[in-house]
């Protein structure tokens, strides 16, 4: 059982580091989200860790902290599915097919549309349209107000025609 005084600040420092984070202060981030990892790891932690690094373009920092996450709790999808998006930002887009179907299926994953949004994209650069349909069709059955997977999915069904 973790010390309550030590995992009370941990997730304080998380928060500040989020809070942070989408001020802009990314090296402010990074410093709450390591101190909240120094006193105790969540994959929460690791995986926004993880997204201040790909802000700062360090993506393999960043995949590692997903790594990490995935370490601390297979359960949460958000690493599953960042280190898709990070792989697909290398052009890996192969490599980033099983993170995302992992994605998809974690126990512990809010946002189901997005690796289904992102998957769409990876099937778009492979030239596979029709499937690529598929899958934005299924992050809007997931979220109709996704406008981003709106969007894309009028560009595919335009390459079409």
């Amino acid at each position: 059982m973790p010390d309550p005084g030590r995992l009370e600040l941990a997730e304080f420092y998380c928060k500040e580091g989020y809070r942070l984070q989408t001020s802009g202060d990314l090296e402010g981030a990074i410093t709450a989200y390591t101190r909240s990892i120094e006193l105790y790891p969540t994959a929460e932690a690791h995986t926004f860790l993880g997204w201040a690094y790909s802000f700062q373009g360090k993506i393999d920092e960043a995949i590692k902290e997903c790594e990490a996450a995935i370490q601390v709790d297979p359960d949460f999808g958000n690493p599953y599915n960042d280190i898709g998006v990070y792989l697909i930002e290398k052009g890996q887009y192969d490599e980033a097919v099983p993170w995302l179907e992992r994605a998809m299926v974690a126990k512990r994953y809010e946002p189901r549309h997005y690796p289904h949004m992102n998957m769409g994209r990876v099937l778009v650069r492979k030239g596979r349209y029709e499937e690529a349909i598929k899958e934005l069709k299924t992050a809007l059955d997931i979220e109709p107000n996704y406008v981003a997977a709106r969007l894309e999915l009028h560009k595919v069904l335009g390459l079409l025609n």
